[in-house]
């Protein structure tokens, strides 16, 4: 694998993601890579832009990195209809060791395109509902430390900047 999981703060984590003009080899590509990543760092959700592709393409897996039995890519995924209302301690692969409650919708419906180009559509609630919501705030250029009140931000920005010199 070529790609890593950038993590904070490095600057594609803040760009809008641009949308996938065709569903090519590269793309599939592009996927399955990510999924592996996901998998190989625990993860249960990964965007394009957390590999350091500006692309709106995501993948989604709540069975966990241990089973891997439900897999769900979305190339330029959209929420069309939210739900409800729910609060969850979330983490991030691109924010080592920080963790942050967020109010997120309980229910989605979330429409895009699959690897083979065609539109779908996926009406999901819990911690797939918060999954898709988390993914694609990262395509918008929105962190998880964004929905985080400014002294925990503060906080993290300081221990992330002297990660970063070391």
């Amino acid at each position: 694998m070529s790609r890593t999981i950038r993590t904070y703060p490095d600057p594609v984590l803040k760009e809008k993601a641009k949308p996938v003009e065709s569903v090519s080899r590269e793309i599939q590509d592009l996927a399955e890579e990510m999924a592996k990543l996901m998998y190989a760092n625990q993860g249960i959700g990964l965007a394009a832009p957390q590999v350091g592709e500006s692309l709106r393409v995501i993948t989604v897996d709540i069975s966990g990195p241990e089973r891997q039995e439900d897999l769900q890519v979305l190339i330029n995924p959209e929420i069309e209809l939210c739900e409800g209302e729910t609060e969850t301690d979330e983490g991030c692969l691109s924010l080592p060791e920080f963790r942050t409650k967020v109010k997120r919708s309980e229910q989605v419906t979330v429409k895009g395109l699959d690897l083979k180009g065609r539109e779908i559509r996926i009406r999901s609630e819990g911690m797939q509902a918060v999954c898709f919501q988390h993914e694609i705030d990262h395509l918008e250029g929105t962190l998880l430390l964004d929905h985080a009140g400014r002294l925990k931000r503060n906080m993290y920005s300081k221990k992330a900047n002297k990660w970063e010199k070391n």
